[in-house]
C-alpha cells in the first residue's frame, strides 16, 4: 500500500427536509385543519479513527464525502425521514485542519475517537406546527435549513513511543526488523526505506510499545533536502529518540560529525524534536576494526550513555529493549 500522509478532501453535510403543508381531508370531517408534517434532519459528516488504517491513501482520489439530505415532511403529520450521516474513517494520529483558514479543528489520537465535522441542517416545521386560536389554517410552512461544506486539510502524524533517527544506511531498518515482526525493505545503498515503518515491539517485562523507522536524513533535511522534511513530523508525537549511528563511518578525528549533524537537522526543524529524549546507538559494531572508532565516539560524549549492537546480528539488541521499555515506563 501507498503510504500518503496528507490529503486533501470537501466534506458536506446534507441538507433538511422541507417541512409540509398539507390540510386533513377525510370523509365526514369538515375542517380538519392543517396536518403537515416536519421535514427530516438532514445526515452529520464525523471523523472517526480506525485503528486497522496506516495511511490516507483512500482520500487521494475520493475528493467529496457528502451525508444524506433529509426527506420532505408529507401530510397526515408524517415526519420525513432524516438523512444517513457519513462517517469518515482515518487512521489515528489525524490533524483536521481547515483548508481556507488553517485553523486545526481536531486532532484524532485515540482508537475510535469521533468528531462531528459537518452538522447536518435541521428539517423545516410544518404548517401543522404554525396553527394558533387566531390563525387555525395556517398555509405555509418552513424551509429545510442547508447542511454545511468545508474543504479540510488531512495530516497524518504516526503515533509511536519510539523513533529511529540518523543517516541513511544507519541500519535503522535493519534494528526495527531484529526488535519487533516488522518487515521493512533492507539494501545496501541509502534511501532504501521511503516512507515509515510502523513496529511492535514486546519486551520481556513491560508493555509492549510501538517504534517508528524514519527514512534516512540527511544535512538540509529541515529544508527539504532528501526525504527529511517529508517524514520529520511522524516524530514530533515519539516519548523517545534513538539516535542510530553507523559506526563503520565514525571518523576518529572527528567522531561526533555524523551525530551534530542529525541534531542540527532537528533543532532546526522544530523545538519539539530538539528536547526529546535521545538515546545513542552505535550500530554495525560486528564490522571489523570498529573498536577504536567505538571508543573515540564514547570518550567524546563522555557522561552519555551509549549502546553498542549489531542489528544485522542482534547483538545488544535486548539490552537495548529492556532499556527502552524501562525509559516508556517512567515517562
Amino acid at each position: 500500500m501507498k503510504f500518503v500522509d496528507e490529503a486533501i478532501i470537501t466534506v458536506r453535510s446534507g441538507d433538511g427536509g422541507s417541512g409540509c403543508t398539507s390540510f386533513r381531508r377525510e370523509r365526514y370531517i369538515e375542517r380538519g385543519g392543517p396536518d403537515g408534517g416536519d421535514g427530516g434532519d438532514g445526515g452529520h459528516v464525523i471523523l472517526k479513527t480506525d485503528p486497522g488504517k496506516r495511511t490516507l491513501v483512500d482520500y487521494r482520489r475520493q475528493k467529496l464525502l457528502k451525508a444524506k439530505n433529509g426527506a420532505p415532511g408529507q401530510g397526515r403529520q408524517k415526519h420525513g425521514k432524516n438523512g444517513s450521516s457519513c462517517t469518515v474513517f482515518l487512521p489515528p494520529g489525524t490533524i483536521v485542519s481547515d483548508l481556507e483558514t488553517g485553523e486545526i479543528l481536531a486532532d484524532l489520537t485515540l482508537n475510535h475517537q469521533e468528531y462531528v465535522i459537518a452538522r447536518g441542517g435541521q428539517g423545516g416545521r410544518g404548517n401543522k406546527r404554525f396553527a394558533t386560536s387566531t390563525n387555525r389554517a395556517p398555509r405555509h410552512h418552513q424551509p429545510g435549513i442547508p447542511g454545511v461544506e468545508r474543504k479540510l486539510k488531512l495530516e497524518l502524524k504516526l503515533l509511536a513511543d519510539v523513533g529511529l533517527v540518523g543517516l541513511p544506511n544507519a541500519g535503522k531498518s535493519t534494528l526495527i526488523s531484529a526488535i519487533s515482526a516488522a518487515r521493512p525493505k533492507i539494501a545496501d545503498y541509502p534511501f532504501t526505506t521511503l516512507s515509515p515503518n510502523l513496529g511492535m515491539v514486546e519486551p520481556p517485562f513491560g508493555e509492549p510499545f510501538a517504534v517508528a523507522d524514519i527514512p534516512g536524513l540527511v544535512q538540509g533535511a529541515h529544508e527539504g533536502t532528501g526525504l527529511g522534511i517529508s517524514f520529520l513530523k511522524h516524530i514530533e508525537r515519539t516519548g523517545i529518540l534513538v539516535h542510530l549511528i553507523d559506526v563503520s563511518q565514525v571518523d576518529p578525528d572527528r567522531p561526533l560529525e555524523q551525530f551534530n549533524l542529525i541534531n542540527n537537522e532537528l533543532c532546526r526543524y522544530s523545538d519539539t524534536l530538539a528536547e526529546k529524549i535521545q538515546v545513542v546507538v552505535l550500530n554495525k559494531i560486528d564490522l571489523p576494526d570498529t573498536r577504536t572508532r567505538v571508543d573515540a565516539f564514547k570518550n567524546a560524549l563522555a557522561g552519555t550513555a551509549v549502546f553498542t549492537i549489531s542489528a544485522a546480528t542482534s547483538n545488544g539488541t535486548k539490552n537495548l529493549v529492556k532499556h527502552l521499555s524501562a525509559r516508556l515506563s517512567k515517562s
